[in-house]
């Protein structure tokens, strides 16, 4: 699990592709630190498994789901990349519940200065996440946790703070680039149990009505 606080910017190396599959190579520093083989590490906001590193870098795996999910197929070497170790038990928390499990692609529709903040208006490339986009919710834009300060039915829109974006891969991003998005897993979690019906005979189905019936609505 991560927090969607980006530690680091770091710099893919080297990029093999091999179909619908990828082995990334990225240059960091930070997030060497304690590495070791099989920990998670956020690439763009996608939970990658390390498999080797050394003192400048370290190597993971892209699946091909990955590779069709996320905007780690369109990267080459040279190309930047959010960075962030898995949460350690007593960290700060200082984002929000981020699986490094991507939904799917955002097009970036405009992209303004207002005050000290750069307002981005993102479109989902699946319309189907928007309902799980609320205003003031929150959301990882390539892995890094914002918060949503409006949404409609085809876009929705994060302000981002000075220090965020000289600190992420979105200082570099303009009108037209792809990101990653993750909704927030609470949202997709209460609607599977609202929909789940469950064993006919068990009587354990969420409905409006249960809801009702019990004081929840």
């Amino acid at each position: 699990m991560f927090t969607g606080i980006i530690e680091e910017i770091g710099k893919l190396q080297r990029v093999t592709t091999q179909g619908p599959s990828m082995e990334v190579t990225v240059e960091a520093s930070k997030v060497l630190a304690d590495i070791q083989i099989g920990d998670s590490i956020a690439v763009e906001g996608v939970c990658l498994t390390v498999t080797a590193f050394d003192g400048r870098s370290f190597t993971a795996d892209v699946m091909p789901e990955t590779f069709r999910m996320t905007t780690l197929s369109k990267l080459g070497p040279g190309g930047k990349v959010n960075l962030e170790r898995a949460l350690q038990a007593g960290g700060r928390y200082g984002g929000h519940i981020v699986q490094g499990h991507i939904d799917g692609q955002g097009l970036i529709r405009s992209r303004k200065q207002e005050s000290n903040a750069v307002v981005f208006m993102i479109e989902p490339v699946n319309k189907d996440q928007l309902k799980y986009i609320v205003d003031r919710g929150s959301i990882a834009i390539s892995g890094i946790s914002l918060t949503v300060v409006r949404a409609d039915a085809e876009t929705f829109t994060v302000s981002i703070i000075p220090h965020t974006l000289a600190q992420t891969t979105l200082t570099d991003k303009a009108q037209g680039d792809s990101v990653n998005l993750e909704t927030d897993i609470l949202g997709r979690y209460i609607e599977r149990l609202l929909r789940f019906q469950g064993p006919k005979s068990s009587g354990t189905a969420i409905t409006e009505a249960f809801l009702t019936e019990n004081g929840f609505m």
